[in-house]
């Protein structure tokens, strides 16, 4: 995925690089460090994703947003809060206000990865399909897991287990906050501790999910969620 920085801070291009450089199939095409040099430089390259400061001088980043015709996938990096609802009035991926830390930074380029999996710029590809992939953190390192194998989310406490069909992933995060990085239309959750991956419910009996040879509790807040697959 080649990318952009655009931000007048020369630290803020240090800390995206570094984290880029830990993501595979990542490529830097330029720092640049205003709209102005931005703009020069992506009428002669095609460009997947911008990092995009917002205050800067000259031009601000979303004045230079809608300037663009047909924009890459965009990532806010910012100070400012207060300027989020615009941004995603314009269709950005998402928010990240600074300091932000890595885990944060990874969710944001599972939001991009995600929207990526139907185009031929994803960041991971195989030789003969596109896989959806997210990173997970487990301790000091950063475990690369295939979406389409995981079977269900579990909530313990502060960390969340991640069951696939290969491994189980012990993390230190919300279940709610894995559901975001996770597409909506493959998972739903059914209870305030679990969800599901729906195309691997091999049974439903009464309050209970079958998956593999795991069974599921059904929360009674959570049946209704079950209403598109059921109907």
């Amino acid at each position: 995925m080649r990318y952009l920085i655009i931000d007048d801070e020369h630290i803020a291009h240090k800390i995206i690089m570094e984290y880029c450089e830990m993501l595979p199939h990542m490529k830097l095409q330029k720092n640049c460090y205003s709209a102005l040099e931005a703009l020069e430089y992506m009428n002669t390259h095609p460009v997947d994703l911008i990092f995009l400061d917002l205050n800067m001088p000259k031009l601000k980043g979303f004045e230079f947003l809608k300037t663009l015709a047909s924009p890459p996938k965009v990532i806010v990096t910012t100070a400012y809060s207060e300027f989020a609802l615009e941004g995603y009035e314009l269709n950005i991926q998402d928010y990240l206000l600074k300091p932000f830390s890595f885990e944060r930074f990874l969710k944001a380029m599972n939001k991009v990865m995600d929207s990526s999996s139907h185009t031929t710029n994803s960041i991971l590809e195989t030789s003969d399909t596109t896989s959806k992939r997210i990173f997970l953190r487990q301790n000091k390192s950063h475990i690369q897991l295939e979406v389409d194998t995981i079977l269900f989310i579990e909530a313990a406490g502060n960390y969340t287990k991640i069951i696939s069909k290969n491994e189980t992933i012990t993390i230190r995060d919300k279940i709610s906050g894995i559901l975001e990085s996770l597409p909506a239309k493959d998972f739903i959750q059914v209870h305030k501790s679990f969800a599901v991956a729906t195309k691997y419910i091999k049974r439903i009996d009464g309050n209970r999910i079958h998956i593999e040879n795991h069974t599921i509790p059904i929360g009674k807040l959570y049946k209704a969620n079950l209403n598109s697959i059921l109907n």
